[in-house]
Parts: C-alpha cells; sequence; structure tokens
C-alpha cells in the first residue's frame, strides 16, 4: 500500500507514525516543502528572545529517526497539483529545480497554513519578515541583531508573544492593530488586562489604525510603517495578521473547501474525494458548542487530527470529537486563556446566554503573592451548561482554563459544576474554586 502524506510537520507526522506501527505492509512517502521535520512552531517567539536558545531544541524528531522507521521522509518537495482520479501527485524538487510524480493508494493532505501576507505598497521590502518556521526565525534574528526599534503588525497570539520576547532582548517594540484591542480571540473583559500589561511594559500601542504601505531608505530596506492616521519609524517589521490554509493546489479538483478555504474532513478526517484525508492546519475542525465545521488552527488541533488521520488510514476506526478552541497565552507577567466560546461567538450563533465576570485568588485569600484573576463566564440560558470561560490573571489561569475545557466538553450545567470535588490547600485554592464562584453566580 502507497500511503503519500504532504507536510512533515505535527499532522503528517503523528499520521505517518501510527501507520508504521500499525501497517507493515506500508510504503510511506512524506512530502515536506521545507527543511525541517516535526519541529516546534510554538516556541519561535521564544527562540527569538534567547529563552530557546538552540535551533535544534525546537526540533522533537530529527529526519533521521523518520527515516530509520522506513519513511521516505523527503525535503524541498513541494507539491503542485493532485490528479485525483488516477490518484497521482505532482511537484516540484525546490533544490533541484526537477520535478516529480508519484502514485499513491491513500493521500493525506498535512499542509498547514501559511501567514497572511499584508497586500499594501513596500511590504516585499527588505526588513519586513513572517514568522512561521525556523528560517524564518533564523532571518529575523540575524536581520534584526543591530535594529534598536521593531514595529509588530497585528495584535494577537503571535504579535503579542514577539512583542514580549523582543522586549526581554532590550529592544524597543510598537505594535499597530487595526482594532482597539489586544488578543483578537479574547473578549473586552480579557482584552483590557493585556492592553494595559503591554503599556507597563513599554510596549508603543497605536490601535484603530490600518497599515497603508512602508517607506524605505535608500537602500531598499524598511525604514517606516504608514497607516490611515500618521507614519511611524522603525528599524524593522514583523507581520503578525493570522495564517490561510495551504490548500490552493486542489483548487482544480472537487475537493470540498470551508469558507476560510481549509478542507471539509468528516470525524474520520476524510474529505469528499476517495482516498484523501486531510488534518492539521489545513483543515476544518468541528467545534462541539457552535456544532459546525470551524477554523482554529492550534498545534493541540493539529497532533489530535494527524493521529487520528493515520490510524484510520491503517485501517482503525477512530474519530475527531470535536474542539473547544481552548487556548493560553503568556504576556510578561500575565496568564490569559480560553476554552469555548466568547461574547461574540455566542451573539452570532443566536445563543440565549447569561454573563458574569468574577474576580478571585486563586489561592486561599490570605495565602502570600495570591493576586486576584479576573474570569468571564457565559451560561446557555435553555439548558444552563457553560458556553466558555475565559480568564487573565498572573497565576492560576493554566488550570481553571484546563478544568473549564472538562465542564464544557462534558456539557455540565452550572450546578453541576458546583458539585465538583476539586482539591484544596491554601497553597492551591480556595474552599470553592473561583470557576465553582463564577457558576454560582448564575440565577
Amino acid at each position: 500500500m502507497k500511503f503519500i502524506i504532504i507536510g512533515g510537520d505535527a499532522a503528517g507526522m503523528s499520521a505517518a507514525m501510527q501507520v508504521v506501527h500499525k501497517r507493515k505492509d506500508a510504503e510511506i512517502t512524506v512530502l515536506e516543502r521545507g527543511s525541517f521535520y516535526s519541529y516546534a512552531q510554538c516556541g519561535l517567539p521564544y527562540y527569538l528572545g534567547d529563552v530557546v536558545e538552540e535551533q535544534e531544541d525546537l526540533i522533537a524528531r530529527p529526519l533521521s529517526s523518520f527515516r530509520d522507521k522506513g519513511i521516505d521522509a523527503r525535503i524541498h518537495h513541494e507539491v503542485t497539483h493532485v490528479d485525483a482520479d488516477n490518484q497521482i501527485v505532482y511537484g516540484r524538487v525546490l533544490d533541484k529545480e526537477e520535478e516529480f510524480s508519484l502514485e499513491y493508494d491513500t493521500l493525506l493532505v498535512a499542509t498547514g497554513g501559511s501567514p497572511n501576507k499584508i497586500p499594501v505598497d513596500g511590504a516585499e521590502l527588505s526588513g519586513i519578515h513572517y514568522l512561521k518556521t525556523i528560517p524564518d526565525a533564523e532571518n529575523i534574528k540575524s536581520d534584526f541583531e543591530e535594529a534598536a526599534h521593531i514595529t509588530i503588525i497585528g495584535g494577537g497570539y503571535i504579535g503579542l508573544e514577539v512583542a514580549e520576547n523582543f522586549i526581554e532582548t532590550g529592544k524597543k517594540v510598537r505594535i499597530i492593530n487595526r482594532t482597539n484591542s489586544l488578543g483578537s480571540n479574547f473578549d473586552e473583559t480579557i482584552s483590557n488586562e493585556l492592553r494595559a500589561e503591554a503599556e507597563r511594559n513599554g510596549v508603543e500601542l497605536v490601535l484603530e489604525e490600518h497599515v497603508s504601505s512602508f517607506t524605505s531608505d535608500d537602500s531598499g530596506r524598511v525604514n517606516g510603517v504608514k497607516t490611515n492616521k500618521g507614519t511611524y519609524e522603525t528599524d524593522g517589521v514583523v507581520v503578525a495578521i493570522g495564517i490561510k490554509p495551504n490548500t490552493e493546489f486542489l483548487r482544480h479538483t472537487d475537493i470540498h473547501y470551508h469558507y476560510t478555504g481549509a478542507l471539509m474532513v468528516d470525524p474520520y478526517m476524510r474529505t469528499n474525494i476517495s482516498n484523501i484525508y486531510a488534518a492539521g492546519d489545513c483543515a476544518t475542525q468541528y467545534h462541539r458548542i457552535k456544532e459546525q465545521h470551524d477554523y482554529i488552527p492550534l498545534g493541540t488541533h493539529a497532533n489530535k487530527q494527524g493521529r487520528i488521520a493515520g490510524a484510520n488510514i491503517a485501517g482503525d476506526k477512530k474519530t475527531f470529537q470535536g474542539m473547544l478552541g481552548t487556548a493560553i497565552l503568556k504576556f510578561f507577567n500575565l496568564t490569559a486563556g480560553r476554552t469555548g466560546i466568547g461574547m461574540h461567538e455566542a451573539r452570532s450563533c443566536g445563543f440565549d446566554f447569561s454573563c458574569e465576570i468574577i474576580e478571585a485568588s486563586p489561592y486561599a485569600g490570605y495565602f502570600p503573592g495570591s493576586d486576584k484573576m479576573k474570569i468571564q463566564l457565559l451560561k446557555d440560558n435553555k439548558n444552563n451548561r457553560l458556553l466558555g470561560i475565559q480568564a487573565v490573571g498572573t497565576t492560576g489561569v493554566d488550570k481553571r482554563i484546563d478544568t473549564a475545557s472538562v465542564m464544557i466538553y462534558n456539557k455540565m450545567t452550572v450546578d453541576e459544576i458546583q458539585s465538583l470535588d476539586i482539591s484544596y490547600a491554601p497553597p492551591y485554592n480556595s474552599t470553592w474554586d473561583p470557576i465553582q464562584k463564577g457558576a454560582r453566580k448564575f440565577k
């Protein structure tokens, strides 16, 4: 059996290892456009800030480890199109300027996503960077070594993490964002705390302005950012305005697309085309609260979907049970996290919901270092189940978000949550966990 996997990172290699373990007759070929396999994309901002000191520390498994298991793991192989009728993959070898074609019995598309480009004049100037791969990070570190001031376009997770890490290395940082908030997936209560934390740590915020062009010096290097309201000098730019799925090479087929460009998949990670699966940042994820296909590209989803795709390709019957969009962010001294849906999503999905916002200590109130956290809870008024929780604070946020994700996953009501037996000792919690205190607020 000939299995071809397009993409050698989280989803692709999680799938490949499942096939290796379950199908001894498998001939597995992985086609990776870049030069690295199984690396930690989420760790790249911390590599820029020297928290992660060595490039090698970001690589979960070296390429040789996959080849030792009999996987034909190739690099610099870009797939350009797929003949779904005859089950043939076509592409080019980037470092040799050669073309290739390979037949498959089963194909897994695990091509991930690419950073959204900013479509304005000057966007191709030197000194303007995007962060998605290890070579991207290497280029940024090298190019910004002498830079004193960096401008970041975008106030989402990556933009905030990059801002923090550049500040920690002694650079001046500006964030330009189209909206008046930071943390695009957080509601106002949490976003306001992130905004205040940015200002406390010397990040210049330029909000409610959109980039119209970039200016350059005589050498052709960026030296300024023009917005609809002003011009800002800078030594370098990182654009972090989200990603789009790498799926254009399948547009000529009859494969079904989500409106975001992601490939539509069923719980087995199958597309609508026979023998083609998809997983990770190029595929949809079923949202358990919205009860619909969604696109929230996160490493946790990619690993789960890849593992499930590989198991099904190998002959098992496993399903992706859906996700809640659970995510967490470190930003200087704060941690912000969320699970389920926020207020904008609740409104757009037509939920009749109630919201409670509380301040509570993560520990016993008398215990040293017990700073209060803010927690926002949403409840479905029809069935009293939690719809979503967001939290921000200096400590204890991770525990509450993870606990809440289990509550929401299991469709617990606010009354059931109050009955949970959650651990207590003064250094770890109060007698009533903050989530339980919030649940008690609902009438």
